[in-house]
């Protein structure tokens, strides 16, 4: 293994805190309007590049940070897709 950069650990640590915080959003209001499902799934690929990266020429423990991010963004993506539908069927309820 070898030595982690710590920039890249505060880099991902910034995004661990950020993810919870709308996913919580999410669980509690059950409104995604405004979430954007291409910009997640985007944010998931980097993440699954970054790992893919991690095996390939830098194995260290970070890489269970990418894992960790990824997870919590497929899970709002996840949620995304349960709410959307209940979500445009009430605005279009409120707009008739």
């Amino acid at each position: 293994m070898t030595e982690f950069s710590i920039w890249e650990v505060l880099f991902l640590l910034c995004f661990a805190v950020s993810w919870p915080v709308s996913i919580a959003k999410s669980l509690k209001t059950k409104v995604v309007i405004g979430k954007s499902p291409m910009f997640m799934s985007l944010v998931i690929l980097g993440y699954i590049f970054g790992i893919i990266h991690k095996l390939l020429y830098s194995r260290d423990i970070v890489i269970f940070m990418y894992m960790f991010n990824a997870t919590l963004v497929s899970f709002d993506l996840f949620l995304y897709f349960l709410y959307i539908g209940k979500n445009r069927r009430e605005l279009k309820h409120c707009q008739d």
